[in-house]
């Protein structure tokens, strides 16, 4: 090949490589405009006791906070198995009681995410028992957990889906037994049969082609992620234009204007370490006040039915101790 030729080729790949760096490492990808508004109902945020106590937090306080001083009106609640049943066959609902009467107390509309897989690392939340059954026998057990929630408050009107597993086709993220389709399936038929509430699946924004989970459910809802970590390349940022949610949910057969964003990142992403231990330098690789505010406008410009927000335990604790911006930004926007 002459040098005119290497030259050609060379030139064009390498500032193409250039570009696609600059993209995901510096080019920050904000909406040009970033004023909040937004329509009535458009955010909720998924709620987590154990992520609470996990900051040290006490849990109560920091969930009436959220319905009382945010007045948060729709709400993701885990039903986290270890809690419920640390011992086996023995069901203990006092917290997530607690949390439905307190919700439906002021008329909020709830979703309560039902199975193994759940919000929050490790993801899969199998109690210390389990670890010595067959995959059949935790499989029986889930199924019965899972009828005992459903029966539990099937009455409540304020209970709006029932979310089966969470991020199930996600095999790549989680301390998790690897997807056995035909138990999801069992799952979902299980719920379904038990009460005529749609079922919603949820899957990957960036990871996910949605195409397994749109086929699934009667509601399909995505996490979105904008500043994420790789252990190769440090932190990286998603170079996704809003609209292209809408065109991957028309090519996977799902209405986007019934979609939901389940999981939109409004905490920062732990490299290493615990979140509260996070210097301000650390925090703002991911989740600055500008990508914070970035972020919320991102999601109402990708026009799904609506967004659940991610990280309220988080900004209890910013609040608490000495910073309340993110806080009192939140406060605006639940309406």
């Amino acid at each position: 090949m002459s040098r005119k030729k290497l030259l050609l080729f060379v030139v064009p790949i390498s500032l193409l490589i250039i570009f696609f760096i600059l993209s995901v490492k510096v080019f920050k990808h904000y909406p040009s405009t970033i004023n909040l508004n937004h329509k009535s109902g458009e955010f909720g945020v998924t709620f987590s006791k154990k992520f609470c106590e996990e900051l040290g937090l006490n849990w109560q306080e920091v969930y009436l906070a959220t319905l009382d001083d945010l007045k948060v009106r729709d709400l993701r609640l885990p039903a986290y198995w270890d809690e419920i049943e640390s011992v086996e066959g023995v069901y203990n609902f006092t917290d997530l009681d607690y949390m439905v009467n307190e919700a439906s107390n002021r008329n909020s509309r709830i979703i309560i995410t039902l199975g193994r897989r759940q919000p929050r690392w490790p993801e899969c939340h199998a109690p210390a028992w389990n670890n010595k059954k067959t995959a059949l026998e935790s499989e029986t057990s889930i199924l019965k957990l899972t009828k005992e929630i459903v029966n539990r408050y099937k009455d409540n009107k304020n209970i709006v889906y029932w979310q089966v597993e969470n991020e199930a086709f996600l095999s790549s993220f989680g301390v998790c037994p690897p997807l056995d389709l035909n138990f999801l399936e069992s799952e979902i038929n299980l719920v379904k049969s038990l009460d005529s509430r749609k079922i919603m699946i949820t899957g990957s924004g960036e990871l996910s082609s949605w195409k397994n989970e749109g086929k699934l459910g009667d509601i399909f809802g995505t996490t979105m992620y904008r500043v994420v970590y790789d252990k190769l390349f440090g932190f990286v940022r998603y170079p996704i234009p809003a609209f292209f949610y809408r065109l991957k949910a028309n090519w996977a057969g799902i209405d986007y204007t019934k979609a939901v964003i389940i999981e939109l990142q409004a905490e920062p992403w732990v490299a290493k370490g615990r979140m509260n231990y996070l210097s301000q330098q650390e925090i703002d690789k991911s989740m600055s006040l500008d990508q914070f505010k970035a972020n919320l406008q991102y999601a109402i410009n990708v026009n799904f039915k609506q967004t659940y927000i991610w990280g309220v335990e988080w900004w209890y604790w910013q609040k608490l101790y000495g910073n309340p911006a993110y806080w009192n930004i939140a406060r605006t926007i639940f309406d």
